[in-house]
């Protein structure tokens, strides 16, 4: 799955940072030489890796004076290998980072503040609310790279051949389009989530979240947040509506029946745009639908403001670390992000990299006119970590395992551990 944290074992985590550690490698702090630098790069490595392989070699034929040591490691095991490595002082110079891991390695001294340095010198080019959201205590610890956040995306055909116009703009219309769709086609309108990731969009809809970082309060068992569950659940159960997976596999079967036209709308992100263009459905890029995300009973709207930034190591060298700045320099430019738009259909962070070739793709047309709904996440350490907990009761409470009430109330005193200075 896309946003998992898998745990990893310590072994493996050791070996890696030992064979792949800014500052270690022989004859890189030569002063005749170039240096050479390590980058793990967390994206998938058969849609996207090439494209960032390729920018590689492009920055080294640009730069003589640096080399760029490329290491492909796993999104769901990256954040525990660099929280090892780093702690070993053998972290890789620079890491693609989910955004929400920023506060939380910022606040263990593990990434480089960049304000004022060669990696930001086009700060004012970026989105600002990414630039904010790369923040913790008022310094910036990374640089955009790729954006994204969550959508409902949907087959245009059969929404048409149902007879439904637009997409649905809140739960309820969902449930009637897929009511409507099941009647007319034969296919279920709707396929859902267990997962914490995507059910956060249900508590935005009812202006809350997992936690008030503010007024440092859990509020995922709040009525509010109930409420946002409850509507969850109801779309599991009715006419048109999937019953909800709870297998491991489960991310890989709701995919693939959207790309292949078994069900008629999902809640996805960017990043899966280049598969959604493999399947038989979307042979048509044009056949792909893309809405923001229903609204909740409070009438808002959103999804999470996800993406990577790229991060510099602090417990490098001088030597590695100009270089590491210049190398996420180049990464994070406009030119380097148009290609990574055109290559790997992903969102890019600065506006000036939106160019008329990169909004041609219809996929990033389409997520670009949902980021206005995004909304950013509390620059809190362990922020990212409180999915863990709903990840594990979510997938209970949907197959009927425990009650809406109990799981809630299980995860609340999980949560609780996470963030002990926080109130219920």
């Amino acid at each position: 799955m896309r946003r998992g944290i898998a745990a990893t074992a310590l072994v493996a985590s050791l070996a890696l940072a030992a064979t792949a550690c800014g500052g270690d490698d022989s004859g890189s702090d030569k002063s005749d030489g170039p240096v050479t630098i390590t980058w793990w790069d967390t994206s998938n490595a058969t849609n996207e890796a090439p494209t960032y392989q390729a920018l590689v070699k492009e920055f080294e034929a640009a730069n003589k004076d640096v080399k760029v040591k490329y290491v492909n490691v796993p999104f769901d095991q990256a954040q525990n290998k660099f929280d090892t490595a780093a702690g070993a002082s053998g972290a890789p110079d620079v890491l693609r980072s989910e955004v929400g891991w920023t506060p939380a390695f910022a606040k263990k001294g593990y990434f480089l503040p960049l304000d004022g340095t060669e990696a930001l010198a086009d700060q004012d080019k970026f989105k600002s609310n990414l630039i904010e959201q790369a923040k913790y205590e008022g310094k910036t610890y990374g640089v955009p790279i790729v954006t994204d956040t969550l959508a409902l995306v949907y087959n245009k055909a059969l929404f048409e051949k149902a007879g439904i116009a637009e997409a649905p703009k809140t739960w309820e219309d969902l449930k009637s389009a897929a009511a409507t769709i099941k009647a007319k086609t034969g296919v279920d309108g709707y396929w859902g989530s267990t997962q914490a990731y995507y059910a956060q969009s249900f508590l935005y809809g009812e202006g809350t979240d997992t936690v008030d970082a503010d007024a440092k309060k859990i509020t995922v068992n709040s009525p509010e947040a109930q409420k946002a569950y409850g509507t969850w659940l109801e779309l599991f159960d009715g006419k048109g509506l999937h019953k909800a997976d709870t297998t491991a596999d489960a991310y890989a079967h709701i995919q693939d029946a959207f790309v292949n036209g078994k069900v008629a709308a999902i809640i996805q992100g960017p990043w899966e745009i280049t598969n959604f263009y493999k399947g038989s459905a979307f042979a048509d890029k044009n056949n792909l639908g893309i809405a923001t995300v229903p609204a909740g009973s409070s009438g808002k709207a959103g999804a999470p403001t996800g993406g990577h930034n790229l991060s510099v190591y602090a417990g490098s060298d001088k030597a590695h670390k100009e270089a590491a700045l210049k190398f996420v320099n180049f990464m994070t430019s406009a030119k380097s992000q148009a290609t990574i738009a055109q290559k790997n259909s992903t969102l890019p962070t600065r506006d000036d990299a939106y160019t008329d070739a990169v909004k041609a793709d219809p996929g990033i047309a389409g997520y670009g006119t949902v980021l206005a709904a995004a909304q950013p996440r509390p620059a809190l350490p362990e922020y990212s970590s409180l999915w863990g907990p709903l990840d594990t009761e979510l997938p209970k409470i949907a197959g009927g395992k425990v009650s809406l009430d109990k799981g809630l109330s299980t995860a609340e005193t999980s949560i609780a551990k996470l963030v002990p200075d926080f109130s219920k």
